[in-house]
């Protein structure tokens, strides 16, 4: 097989959650026939990029097995030979991504749950805040604090990926506070909204701390959620390696 022309690493991304659009950036970097390496965490992208090769006009010359990862060779295929559709279809892509909605549906079911669905996915939320120690369901506050912590631990695992860091473990705490609880419950006036959230990340590698802290800044920059919240809040970071 030929030497690639170009290399980048796709983290854990899959061909549904923006890996399409890199690939189609780094192969404009590839001259006309000429073959792009990329690496990849992800199990599914095996089966799924061999189809998308053959739409796209590229062909697909295999993969083998990395340290740690999965290397896929696509060799770069243009009608015109010129790059110009390659590089229309990325604006297309990139258009759509801008302007994609998320939409879910939720409905009470009773007795303070409710079902949210999305996509095809199903899952059921409690209250809107409780204190008890036990619930069969997470209150909606968990949810919010939840899905930040959850957007922050895949991205920061990306972002290591993405420049080779070794992360052995990443775990997050997240705490966070409201202004008023009792203004939430109705039992007095106030404000009931989040006063201040503590996200700290807990680091195991033995790469270089500096590197690893410079993803974990990158991953807090690329979070919708976190870049939402931190225009509404007291939102702060920690981070340990460990």
């Amino acid at each position: 097989m030929d030497s690639p022309d170009r290399v980048f690493d796709g983290g854990d991304l899959d061909c549904g959650s923006g890996l399409i659009l890199l690939i189609r950036e780094n192969m404009l970097a590839v001259p006309w026939g000429g073959v792009l390496e990329m690496r990849s965490r992800e199990p599914s992208v095996a089966g799924d990029l061999p189809p998308w090769c053959r739409m796209a006009g590229h062909v697909y010359l295999g993969h083998a097995q990395g340290e740690g990862c999965t290397r896929y060779f696509l060799r770069r295929g243009m009608a015109d030979g010129t790059g110009l559709a390659e590089a229309r279809q990325l604006e297309d892509d990139k258009q759509k991504a801008r302007q994609y909605e998320w939409r879910l549906r939720v409905r009470h079911t009773g007795h303070l749950r409710s079902k949210v669905y999305c996509r095809n996915f199903g899952w059921e939320l409690g209250q809107p805040a409780s204190f008890e120690e036990k619930d069969a369901h997470p209150c909606a506050v968990e949810a919010l604090l939840g899905a930040l912590g959850g957007a922050l631990a895949s991205g920061y695992a990306t972002e290591c990926a993405r420049i080779g860091l070794d992360m052995d473990d990443i775990e997050l705490t997240v705490r966070g506070k409201l202004a008023n609880i009792l203004a939430h419950m109705g039992l007095e006036e106030g404000d009931p909204s989040f006063s201040a959230i503590e996200v700290k990340c807990y680091a195991s590698t033995l790469d270089d701390e500096a590197l690893a802290r410079a993803a974990w800044e990158r991953a807090i920059a690329r979070s919708p959620v976190a870049a939402t919240l931190a225009k509404a809040l007291d939102l702060t970071f920690k981070f340990a390696v460990v």
